[in-house]
């Protein structure tokens, strides 16, 4: 229990070595980083899915991303990690962000996955009430039927019928309530653009070649911004650059962890 709701995780891996916490994007679960824990047998890992989200609680679907740090840093006091790297995908990734700009000393290393720092647009807000409607009238598994497709490079979609199926299974086993709540958190999020100057740990940015959510250009323009980070485009992927293209995405991130090992 974390701050009243139940918080899933899984933390598997060498006990002993280097702890990494990963973060889902919406509307997903810790399973979608599956590709990655199989391959980070040397490190701690630990997966967890977000409130209202997978196999955690949903409590009162009342949301915002500043909850989601509170449940990200809880569960870290609770398995008595002080410091810890951290890799998270979109939503996943405005958890982190604000989590480093709130507790920058609780972080050994950044992982920045198809995500961005500046806050909605109008249009997109409008496309979350958008997306709200739909769950409220049609229900999950209309929604889950649109939104997969935003997530994958048409290619994906048509040739990789396992991750298509596996996403969808994900999308469903999550409730209206923790949908529609999450979709509200994300429309309100904070803008943490003025603190990636400050952020003062090594920084690994990775993106979807032909990601249309969080296009390369604002990854780019973050990496522009956080001192000393590096950035690799991932190609034949779009939003879900982990799952699309592991190995491309395997490759930079153990290469940027065995850097990092160095720094516990």
């Amino acid at each position: 229990m974390i701050n009243g709701v139940e918080i899933y995780y899984v933390d598997v891996g060498n006990s002993d070595g280097l702890p990494i916490i990963f973060v889902h994007g919406f509307p997903l679960s810790h399973e979608m980083w599956q590709p990655q824990i199989e391959v980070l047998e040397k490190f701690r890992v630990i997966a967890y899915d977000v409130r209202g989200h997978g196999k955690s609680g949903v409590g009162d679907g009342q949301y915002m991303i500043e909850f989601f740090v509170d449940d990200l840093l809880g569960l870290l006091d609770y398995l008595k990690i002080r410091k810890v790297i951290i890799c998270g995908l979109s939503m996943g990734g405005y958890i982190t962000l604000r989590a480093v700009e709130r507790s920058p000393d609780r972080f050994i290393a950044l992982i920045l996955v198809d995500t961005q720092s500046r806050p909605d647009s109008n249009d997109v807000k409008l496309r979350r009430a958008n997306l709200i409607r739909l769950v409220k009238t049609e229900g999950v598994k209309a929604f889950s039927e649109s939104f997969v497709k935003a997530l994958l490079t048409p290619d994906t979609f048509t040739k990789k019928t396992v991750i298509v199926e596996k996403l969808t299974q994900i999308i469903r086993g999550n409730s209206p309530l923790g949908i529609c709540g999450t979709l509200v958190a994300l429309a309100s999020r904070t803008d943490t653009t003025e603190s990636l100057p400050h952020i003062k740990v090594p920084t690994l940015i990775l993106v979807g070649m032909h990601d249309l959510l969080t296009p390369p250009s604002v990854s780019q323009e973050m990496q522009s911004k956080i001192p000393g980070s590096e950035i690799h485009l991932i190609p034949n992927a779009a939003h879900m650059s982990n799952l699309e293209n592991p190995e491309e995405f395997d490759k930079h991130l153990l290469s940027f962890l065995q850097k990092s090992a160095s720094l516990k």
